[in-house]
């Protein structure tokens, strides 16, 4: 289950393995999920964008069974080009019980280093039947206005400004399909969500020209995407409402988390 571009660094490949390999190693974890995220996988990537590498773990049986838990992440030295770390399994069956989308969109990344279908497709299913839709809206949501908070003062760079609008086609795609999980990779995400064609073409630009070029300097948002971003936040500010996980969704993630874990369990 390896799916990496051509157009990766061999050098930089090999360097995830390396990596991946001391963690699977040191930690005693299976790795049953590598996945590259961030602009290399959401589709608006530039030449000299780092590599984003998360993962997906599993510990041994005795170390779920610890007096003194061991930490539920897993981080590597940060560098100019690898930024490697991952969440537990437990983590990440608990965050999505709380409509965290992160997890899921790791799930659906095109760009896979190593991993299992059958610990992917499991996980899958269980975001598809228990995540509660209105959470992970308001996921979306409060990334969005955090993004745009910070960066949406009439300049930004083109990097900053994908980070405000890819949150807002997310909560269009929702509100348009009633699901809750949009697609990860942005193209799609912007393609099914039928934006004015104004939009659609001015997002197309700046991704073809993201794709060329370094990552783009700062420049005034145009118009028409900061009317399309405020227009969704607005939107989906009106439809929030709290929407708690249930008990079938915990009791679900704990049958979930016994079955992977005897299955993946690093243990001897």
């Amino acid at each position: 289950m390896r799916a990496i571009p051509d157009s990766f660094d061999p050098a930089v490949v090999t360097a995830i393995d390396a990596r991946l390999d001391a963690v699977a190693r040191d930690e005693h974890v299976a790795l049953p999920l590598v996945v590259e995220s961030g602009s290399r996988a959401w589709g608006f990537a530039s030449p000299d964008s780092d590599y984003d590498c998360r993962f997906i773990y599993v510990r041994r049986r005795r170390d779920y069974l610890a007096l003194w838990p061991k930490r539920d992440v897993i981080e590597t030295p940060l560098d100019p080009v690898l930024d490697v770390n991952g969440w537990d399994l437990a983590k990440a069956l608990r965050l999505m019980v709380k409509g965290n989308a992160v997890a899921v969109e790791w799930l659906r990344s095109p760009i896979v280093y190593r991993g299992d279908p059958v610990f992917r497709d499991a996980l899958d299913a269980f975001a598809n039947d228990h995540m509660p839709s209105e959470a992970v809206q308001s996921h979306y949501l409060h990334l969005g206005l955090q993004q745009w908070a910070r960066h949406g003062e009439g300049v930004t760079s083109g990097k900053k400004l994908f980070y405000a609008l890819r949150p807002a086609a997310a909560l269009r795609w929702s509100r348009l399909h009633d699901q809750a999980l949009p697609p990860m990779h942005f193209p799609t995400l912007m393609a099914e969500s039928d934006p004015p064609a104004d939009v659609a073409a001015i997002v197309a630009d700046l991704i073809a020209r993201k794709a060329e070029t370094r990552e783009l300097g700062a420049a005034v948002i145009p118009v028409e995407i900061a009317a399309f971003i405020e227009t969704e936040y607005e939107l989906a500010s009106g439809r929030q409402r709290e929407d708690r996980a249930d008990d079938r969704a915990r009791a679900a993630a704990d049958a979930l988390f016994t079955t992977l874990l005897e299955r993946f369990s690093p243990d001897d």
